[in-house]
């Protein structure tokens, strides 16, 4: 019986431009390996290209990567070369992407004195298959292909491809395209020849953004330039992951990441745009906008909608996960945190300067985000946000860890649900309080009754989260079906900090906690502490190192005062980004520092995935301890010498340019475009 594995994408390279992206070898053969292949709209419309230049593939020296959509493969023809000791004929193949198709060009260039003349081969194919099967490792067949002069065409129900291959000859072998072209180099000269595809879907959900994106490019000169390198190259990876939906184009969001999540979710777009608004807030109201259009309305057991619920995720299709006994709907709302991080992105967008009259717009799906939170978050009545799998085929667990193993005992054993989730609850204390604010600040009814609903919370909380400890008292990660604590230690710890959900002596315990080796790796905070039998540093939320969750933690710990523990996370990041050519995977390998000089991939890990490089800005902004409140002009700053001297330029609160110098030490020198309160 055959075995059908996830493919790896560690080793892969890939471009995109949402919502295409194409996977290859580091030589730029697509067909090798099960990933490989030119996708659009979740569908991979070419599955295998293979280039021969005078019957030999040429030998491939260097990749060369042009932002996130275009790349170079520089590869040598020493077969059409003369016998020198230097290589004097080489092709320079060079691949883009765009929001509708792929273009791909080959110039062969020469040194030689005299003309060289060969034949130039592609091979196609298109089995047009779903992300899913993709992912499932299961093989498609491919589909035919027709032949009008020098385009090809090939279509399934819903999605359709052109293909244009200017003075290329044409021919089909069984399901292979063939493109071959005759090409003369000349002597001290090039050649370029080349071929575009473009398709389309009518079954589409979402499509690429058009125009230049919504957020300032900041300047940013710091003493440790990993920090600059990491924003230039995820800022770049960002722009190329911006959507719109069919239904509103107006609208844009990030693609949560690729392959697998290139479409709308709930979470990870929020905490995306939420990292990016030091850069400005178009995106986070197009984000809240998206989201407010599908919030749900009725009580659907199937898709898990009910009112006020802010969705999870929103596919073209069905979503199944072969061997899980996973099957989600195309509109999903199997999300327990989203609907208050809605809010709390609302409330933060405020501050940093979203028009007032965005924002009031958006006041009815405020209330009812809140109204959900305590009607149908809180199923039992205990005070507390708590989530089930209702329909047996949904998501068995519904927080930012959402699988099956993510949220168990020290022993390793599975907690039973409902589950009540410990970072949960500080989004909703911090959704219910800053909700408050905006009701009274646009003369709403109802601040007085949210602020007493998020006290009570946080009464019941305490009095039922805490776990006694030789080590120091520290909060389970949930409460399982029991209400029982669980306790094994996890990173999701680091998401209270900076809520107001602890007071500074419980913010003190939980620093104490994410200090040590057993959570910070030396390579960012691991999700589980190696002292839990569950602990695996492969393990997907059971001991890796994922980039936004220790960023959130950065920021929880920067804005409580514990400096010490942000800067050995914040270096810990910049050491795994500077591994990983700056572009910052969704997670890797929570093995130690001390044993390997370099991060270990986690080799299924989307790249790029949104929340990990909009990370990039979320550490920049915890660097300078930015406190942003556009509705008076103000920009607090708190700044440390993490990755020493800094100056930022390019910085937004409302519509002013932001600037900022910060020395060696830490201290302030300059600032521009803002009141700035120091300290």
């Amino acid at each position: 019986m055959t075995t059908t594995l996830q493919p790896l994408l560690h080793d892969e390279t890939i471009i995109l431009r949402a919502p295409t992206q194409a996977w290859s070898s580091r030589s730029g053969s697509i067909g090798q390996k099960a990933i490989h292949g030119i996708y659009l709209s979740d569908v991979r419309i070419v599955s295998a290209v293979d280039v021969g230049y005078g019957g030999q593939p040429g030998e491939h020296i260097a990749t060369v990567p042009h932002g996130a959509d275009r790349v170079d493969f520089i590869a040598l023809l020493r077969h059409l070369d003369d016998r020198s000791a230097d290589p004097r004929v080489r092709v320079i193949r060079s691949r883009s992407v765009h929001s509708a198709g792929a273009a791909e060009s080959m110039r062969i260039e020469s040194t030689l004195h005299e003309d060289v003349t060969t034949t130039v081969v592609v091979r196609l194919a298109s089995d047009l298959a779903d992300m899913d099967t993709v992912k499932a490792g299961l093989h498609t067949p491919s589909v035919a292909m027709t032949i009008d002069g020098a385009t090809a065409s090939w279509s399934s129900a819903v999605v359709s491809v052109v293909l244009d291959a200017p003075d290329a000859a044409l021919r089909l072998i069984h399901e292979e395209l063939e493109l071959s072209w005759s090409v003369t180099v000349p002597a001290k000269g090039s050649v370029t020849i080349g071929w575009s595809i473009t398709a389309s879907d009518t079954s589409a959900v979402v499509r690429g953004a058009s125009g230049p994106a919504g957020w300032s490019v900041p300047t940013v000169i710091a003493g440790d330039d990993r920090l600059v390198r990491w924003l230039a190259t995820a800022l770049d990876d960002l722009d190329a992951l911006r959507l719109v939906t069919v239904a509103d184009p107006a609208s844009e969001f990030l693609a949560a990441g690729a392959p697998w999540f290139f479409t709308l979710f709930g979470r990870d777009s929020i905490w995306a745009a939420r990292f990016m608004l030091p850069l400005g807030t178009e995106l986070a109201g197009g984000t809240l906008r998206v989201l407010a259009g599908l919030q749900g309305t009725t009580s659907v057991s199937d898709t898990a909608e009910q009112p006020g619920k802010i969705m999870h995720e929103l596919r073209r299709g069905t979503l199944e996960i072969p061997r899980e006994d996973i099957s989600l709907p195309p509109l999903y709302y199997g999300t327990v945190d989203a609907t208050a991080l809605w809010i709390c992105l609302l409330h933060d967008a405020w501050k940093w300067g979203l028009p007032e009259s965005q924002v009031k717009a958006l006041l009815p799906n405020l209330v009812a985000a809140l109204e959900w939170m305590r009607d149908y978050g809180d199923a039992d009545g205990d005070g507390l946000l708590e989530y089930v799998d209702s329909t047996g085929k949904g998501l068995a667990n519904q927080g930012w860890k959402d699988s099956g193993d993510s949220v168990q005992w020290r022993d390793g054993t599975l907690a039973e649900g409902p589950i009540a989730l410990c970072e949960v609850q500080a989004y909703a204390y911090e959704a219910a309080m800053h909700g408050a604010d905006l009701l009274d600040h646009f003369d709403l009814g109802g601040a007085a009754e949210w602020r007493e609903w998020a006290a009570a919370l946080r009464v019941k909380f305490h009095e039922t989260f805490w776990i006694d400890d030789p080590a120091g008292a520290y909060p389970a990660i949930a409460l399982d079906a029991r209400k029982r604590p669980v306790d094994t230690v996890t990173s999701n710890l680091g998401h209270l900090l900076g809520t107001g959900l602890l007071d500074p002596r419980q913010a003190a315990l939980v620093a104490r906690r994410l200090a040590p080796p057993e959570l910070d790796s030396g390579y960012g905070l691991r999700t589980m502490s190696t002292d839990s039998a569950g602990y695996w540093p492969l393990s997907y939320h059971g001991g890796s190192v994922w980039t936004h969750d220790t960023a959130i933690a950065i920021s929880g710990l920067a804005r409580e005062g514990f400096t010490a523990e942000a800067a050995s996370l914040v270096l810990g990041l910049l050491g795994a980004a500077s591994a990983f050519d700056y572009r910052m995977p969704e997670l890797h390998s929570g093995d130690a520092a001390v044993a390997f000089s370099a991060p270990v991939p986690y080799p299924a890990a989307c790249r790029p995935q949104a929340w990990s490089a909009a990370a990039a800005v979320s550490v920049l902004t915890s660097t300078l301890g930015l406190r942003a409140d556009a509705p008076s002009g103000t920009l607090g700053i708190s700044p440390s010498a993490i990755v020493g001297a800094l100056t930022v330029t390019g910085l937004r609160l409302g519509t002013a340019d932001v600037a900022i110098i910060v020395d060696a030490d830490g201290e302030v020198t300059a600032t521009s475009g803002a009141v700035v309160e120091i300290g």
